[in-house]
Parts: C-alpha cells; sequence; structure tokens
C-alpha cells in the first residue's frame, strides 16, 4: 500500500509540474514560431537592404532587427535576469552587417526563449516595473511575443516594400 501511494504521489508531483510549465512552454512555442519567421526575414532581405528605411526618422531593416534583440534582453533583465556578459546593451545599436545582425537577434531569441522557460509558477502573477507599464511576470512573457509579432509585421511590410516575399509565404 505504501508503494503505491508513493507511485501515486510522484505520478502527482510530475502531473502538477507539466501542468506548471503548461504556460511558459506554450509562449515559447509561439515565441520560438515568431523568432523564426523574424530571422526568415532577416535572411532574405539583401545586404544593401539593411539600411532601407521608410521614413525619415523610422527604424531601418536593421535597426528594427536589433531592436527586437535589444527587447528579448530588456524583457528579460526587467524579470530578473541578467543579460550576458557579452552583450554591450549600450551599444547593441551600433552593429553593423547583415550577418552580426542575424547572429545577434539569434543569440538574443535563444537567451529568452531559455528565460521563459525559468520563470517559476508561481512567480507569474507578481508584479514586475518594466518602464513603460507595471504588469505581472506572465504578462512581461506575454509582452515578448508580442513585441516579436509586432515587429514581425513591421518587417513583413518593409519585405513588400522592397520586392521580397517572406519565405514561408512563398
Amino acid at each position: 500500500m505504501k508503494k503505491l501511494a508513493l507511485a501515486l504521489f510522484l505520478m502527482a508531483t510530475v502531473v502538477c509540474q507539466a501542468q506548471d510549465d503548461l504556460t511558459q512552454s506554450t509562449i515559447k512555442g509561439i515565441l520560438e514560431y515568431n523568432q523564426d519567421q523574424v530571422v526568415q526575414l532577416a535572411e532574405a532581405f539583401s545586404e544593401d537592404q539593411y539600411d532601407w528605411r521608410p521614413a525619415e526618422g523610422v527604424r531601418s531593416i536593421g535597426e528594427a532587427l536589433l531592436h527586437v534583440a535589444g527587447g528579448n534582453y530588456y524583457f528579460a533583465s526587467k524579470m530578473g535576469f541578467d543579460t550576458p556578459e557579452d552583450v554591450d546593451m549600450a551599444n547593441l545599436d551600433k552593429i553593423t552587417g547583415k550577418e552580426n545582425i542575424i547572429s545577434t537577434l539569434k543569440q538574443s531569441n535563444e537567451f529568452i526563449r531559455d528565460k521563459v522557460m525559468m520563470v517559476e509558477s508561481d512567480e507569474l502573477p507578481k508584479e514586475v516595473d518594466f518602464g513603460f507599464a507595471k504588469m505581472s511576470k506572465l504578462a512581461g512573457l506575454l509582452s515578448i511575443v508580442e513585441h516579436n509579432g509586432e515587429h514581425k509585421g513591421q518587417l513583413i511590410a518593409y519585405a513588400r516594400s522592397n520586392g521580397v516575399t517572406p519565405p514561408w509565404s512563398q
């Protein structure tokens, strides 16, 4: 009887843990989907197109991609995660060249996906000051997805304006 009780307890613990991680794993999956499409767009633009901007005072293609990367680090830092030592946030926007920008974007994508899974379920309701709003960590995680999706839309418009077809719609 004790073995059965122990087995049931262990199974319940595994099920509860799986349910606890459902929110984070769902967010991570949607984020990964958006990130993959942003990277596909980044790769579809030519090196010369990285300096294109739709109007004066609006981010260029390269700047928009670096903004996404910076946003990933920013959101993570507000949730208590240290930015990697090799990332210079003060000079992130000074990175140039298609390969360097894509590398920076991919590094930030991997970083934030790992951090999504490190947010404990009991921390999700905890309020955080993100600078532009106070909201729960869960809302912060959702904002990361939204931020990536917002700029994916921006980059789709940039692509269409430059005769670039988003790779997944070909």
